[in-house]
């Protein structure tokens, strides 16, 4: 079995099961040079646009953030210290259109006020904690239920997942580093929660930095569902690529509070089945024009 398979075939488990698994040691610093195709670069959209807040009933509200369009290098680069091979070849990709994405993970006040329940494993970390234990298809079910709501239908907009593409240029906003906020674990403890600073459960999004677009928790905390089916990169350069046309798994990105900083990177890429969930897995919600 190759990598790539071992990969999606532990993460399919992982999340099948949601057996507790000790972490690995935590891997050392890279070492990365900076580059220009990092950097945002307005396309069709203008530099500043208003962020969206969505109304989902009395006392709770949903804040995004404008992601302008513009360009970068997806995947990570060779010498970047815990790279999996599922993470090239590096390759240029194109966001044509600009989006709104949350400034944080659907929080568990926020399922609920919607979906009427609450799956999550850790309720006592709060309403203001994100949501887990929800599967790719749950998330589908909320998208729909989000989508019906006045507060988009009127708009004209839709809210859905973002692609594996477009949640990669967003937590890295025009970085190159393992993390948006750096090379080093220390760089992590500054965005996000994962095993050496979470006590072993979620905590309330937001508390830690934000990356240049404002967003928060894009590191660790809970995985977030991608809209794309898994496979490999293509090597060439690309527009608004939205993955295979099928699969077996799902796309998922970010880490979590269980995992080692390695796998909280910017280019790290996990996957589970659609129907898959586990106390790890979260979303944060994108809306298009």
């Amino acid at each position: 079995m190759n990598k790539m398979a071992l990969n999606c075939a532990m993460l399919c488990g992982l999340m099948a099961s949601v057996a507790w698994a000790e972490p690995t040691t935590n891997l050392p610093v890279a070492q990365i040079t900076p580059g220009p195709l990092n950097q945002p670069v307005p396309v069709s959209a203008p530099a500043t646009v208003e962020g969206l807040t969505l109304d989902l009933g009395p006392g709770v509200k949903m804040d995004l953030v404008w992601i302008s369009p513009g360009e970068f290098m997806m995947g990570s680069p060779a010498g970047e210290i815990g790279r999996h091979d599922n993470e090239g070849p590096q390759h240029r990709v194109s966001i044509s259109k600009g989006f709104w994405m949350g400034k944080c993970d659907v929080t568990q006040g926020q399922w609920e006020r919607v979906m009427e329940s609450n799956p999550s494993y850790f309720k006592n970390s709060g309403a203001n904690a994100p949501v887990e234990y929800v599967s790719w298809n749950a998330c589908q079910e909320f998208l729909k239920k989000l989508n019906q709501r006045s507060d988009i239908k009127d708009r004209e907009i839709h809210a859905r997942l973002p692609t594996e593409a477009e949640w990669e240029y967003a937590c890295r906003a025009g970085t190159t580093t393992r993390f948006n906020t750096g090379d080093g674990d220390a760089d992590l403890d500054r965005a996000g929660w994962y095993v050496g600073n979470s006590d072993r459960k979620t905590h309330p999004v937001g508390e830690k930095q934000a990356n240049a677009w404002g967003l928060y928790d894009m590191h660790g905390n809970v995985w977030e569902w991608c809209q794309d089916w898994y496979g490999n990169y293509d090597a060439g350069a690309s527009t608004d690529p939205a993955g295979p046309a099928s699969g077996a798994c799902r796309v998922l990105r970010g880490g979590a509070w269980t995992y080692v900083a390695g796998d909280c990177r910017s280019a790290y890429r996990g996957n589970s089945v659609p129907e898959g969930s586990g106390w790890v897995s979260g979303f944060r919600v994108v809306v298009s024009r």
